[in-house]
């Protein structure tokens, strides 16, 4: 099920500070139809905004999510928020408690997130084989394709990169 979420920003993502030099700011790209286009976040930029150990990348993570809470265009795949459970309550310097990684998944619920289908998979399997991304990037890059997404952030793969008409942005790559 894919569903569009409301515009409620998580206590924990309200830094109010400004970005560092280079972050990813300012509103978000209209589409044609008038509408924000809406953009996909990657598990590794989830996991370092809620990281106390990612030191800039964790302000830069931060920053980029309040401003897809505040325009709204923020979207996720249950991948990501599998992967993000995984890693923020296992992987991290300072994990967080299984409750508290559910009630971020919960509040990141609220954006429009893509639930795979076998076909999917499938899908999937083809761009590994055209692309030789690994399968699991291959599923996020079909999320995002799926979901209408313009922009995939991430840090996974190559910065200025366009795939299956989805713009690859690194959110810490100097610009």
């Amino acid at each position: 099920m894919r569903r569009r979420g409301g515009d409620r920003s998580p206590p924990c993502v309200r830094l109010g500070r400004s970005a560092p030099a280079g972050a990813p700011h300012g509103p978000a790209m209209i589409s044609m139809s008038g509408e924000a286009s809406r953009e996909f976040v990657d598990t590794n930029v989830l996991v370092y905004a809620f990281d106390s150990s990612a030191g800039s990348k964790q302000t830069t993570a931060r920053t980029l999510l309040e401003r897809l809470w505040q325009t709204g265009t923020g979207c996720l795949s249950v991948q990501v928020l599998q992967e993000f459970f995984v890693t923020v309550t296992r992987r991290v310097a300072r994990p967080l408690s299984v409750d508290e990684a559910a009630d971020r998944i919960r509040e990141f619920a609220a954006w429009r997130v893509f639930s795979p289908t076998v076909d999917d998979v499938l899908a999937a399997i083809d761009l590994q084989k055209q692309t030789r991304l690994s399968f699991w990037d291959a599923m996020v890059v079909r999320a995002a394709a799926e979901s209408g997404c313009d922009i995939l952030w991430t840090e996974d793969l190559n910065d200025g990169q366009t795939i299956r008409g989805v713009h690859v942005r690194n959110p810490f790559a100097a610009r």
